[in-house]
């Protein structure tokens, strides 16, 4: 018996190890299917440094809201449906035209604050933009500020950003990863291509950048230029939040293969210099 139990016990312990070293693995595994809470990304002091950084912003348009006049202040919300923009395009209409250096501080601020941060509803404050300034003026406002946005969360990433994307997007790093590895000579045109159209989110875009070290006069240049097509989509409905009834208005098959062709435009040269290498 002790002689028939002695193989039977080593395959045994053999398939156990093998359990265990396959279970490890998985677990290694950047793609091993693990809960997304089960261990916060940042370290004490990064997540200090990002609390320290949000609180200065937080303060800096605190200060900004205390100069308006007391009798705006139950007005100023952030607009999160379309008729939340209606309804401040009426209050705001007269705010913004008797104190225009007042209303063009708080907006800006805002809106970086809220890009910086991956706040939801950068898309109401641009139809904002276009109901109460105008297309030329709104675009100007509305690029600048995405723009500058897009540079604060850049740079935030940078500092503290590397755990936080492996942690939430590791499969979209990993392949963002490799497709800039693969356009580093013609890495603007993919960059435009990229802020153009909608193929990766801006947010994801914003944070990831800075971790697959995109040099930033290559990122501030895409998203200057690249944001321009969409921002005047959004800008010219703010002219008519009449008859506009959702956000999903703004994207239609139409609006995307504009949106698409105009990237496909940015991305010619790469594709044009690939074909003559092959060739």
């Amino acid at each position: 018996m002790l002689v028939m139990a002695g193989p039977r016990n080593l395959i045994s312990d053999a398939g156990r190890l093998l359990r265990d070293e396959e279970k490890a693995k998985e677990e290694d595994s950047p793609t091993g299917k693990r809960p997304k809470f089960e261990r916060f990304p940042l370290n004490r002091w990064e997540f200090a440094a990002a609390l320290g950084v949000f609180l200065v912003f937080s303060i800096g348009l605190f200060c900004i809201y205390l100069t308006m006049p007391a009798a705006e202040y139950g007005k100023i919300k952030l607009p999160r449906t379309i008729s939340d923009i209606r309804m401040l395009k009426d209050h705001l209409a007269s705010y913004a035209k008797n104190y225009p250096a007042q209303f063009i501080l708080g907006y800006c601020s805002t809106y970086i604050f809220m890009q910086t941060f991956m706040i939801p509803g950068t898309i109401f404050m641009s139809l904002l933009a276009g109901a109460l300034f105008g297309v030329v003026r709104g675009i100007l406002l509305v690029v600048l500020n995405a723009t500058a946005g897009a540079s604060s969360c850049f740079f935030l990433s940078k500092l503290i950003g590397r755990p936080l994307v492996s942690w939430m997007w590791p499969e979209k790093l990993r392949f963002f990863q490799a497709e800039i590895a693969k356009r580093r000579d013609k890495l603007l045109n993919y960059m435009l291509f990229l802020r153009i159209t909608p193929t990766l989110p801006n947010l994801f875009i914003n944070l990831a950048s800075p971790i697959v070290d995109i040099p930033f006069h290559i990122f501030f240049l895409a998203t200057l230029i690249g944001l321009i097509p969409a921002s005047y989509i959004t800008v010219r409905a703010g002219l008519a939040l009449g008859d506009l009834k959702s956000v999903r208005d703004l994207y239609d098959f139409k609006t995307l293969s504009v949106l698409f062709l105009i990237g496909f435009v940015s991305i010619c040269p790469t594709l044009l210099k690939r074909k003559r290498i092959y060739e």
